[in-house]
């Protein structure tokens, strides 16, 4: 299927499925000259389109890709010093690369919060390939708030389902019930 528009360009034409026994590898910011890299000691998880208007988009692409990973397996490794917090307010803190403007990975801080402990990263700044494929697709409609036509919502959905990504205006109904599980445990309403 030919589209008019790029989900991104890592799955627009096809997934790769991820490799057993993968154990992680380094993220590269687009600098030129004195990159930032992180490296990672773990295979991803939960890998997902992201729609939301938060998350780093590569330029032309209605998604981002964005899986997690254990925020102790996750290290700054080269000029850490580029980095910079993207909005201070953000339940994710998204660090940066303040020359060329790369996400390198978000942390959040609450340690109330259902996912504190796994950091946000964007697999496609890594030359290792083996990476967890994308499972679905979040925050689909919030893609509008980018700009995109209404009348294009169907066709984007389409092209989603028909790479294996379903599409849910929220999380997947997995994420949603491990959000819910937190919520239930930390009110008390939830035994166990």
């Amino acid at each position: 299927m030919t589209s008019t528009f790029s989900i991104h360009p890592a799955v627009d034409n096809g997934i790769q499925p991820g490799v057993e026994g993968f154990a992680g590898g380094t993220l590269v910011c687009h600098c030129p000259q004195d990159p930032v890299k992180v490296q990672i000691d773990a295979q991803s998880a939960h890998n997902h389109a992201c729609g939301c208007t938060k998350c780093w988009k590569p330029k032309g692409a209605l998604f981002s890709l964005v899986a997690v990973v254990p925020r102790d397996k996750l290290k700054v490794t080269e000029h850490a010093e580029k980095l910079a917090v993207v909005d201070a307010g953000a339940t994710i803190q998204r660090h940066a690369c303040r020359q060329c403007g790369v996400h390198m990975f978000g942390r959040i801080e609450n340690s109330a919060h259902p996912f504190y402990g796994l950091d946000f990263v964007h697999t496609e700044l890594s030359p290792d390939r083996g990476w967890s494929a994308p499972q679905f697709a979040a925050f689909v409609s919030s893609i509008i708030e980018s700009g995109t036509s209404p009348a294009l919502m169907g066709e984007v959905r389409a092209r989603l389902k028909s790479l294996g990504l379903e599409p849910y205006d929220c999380l997947s109904p997995a994420l949603m019930d491990a959000i819910a599980t937190h919520v239930a445990k930390a009110a008390g309403t939830l035994k166990g």
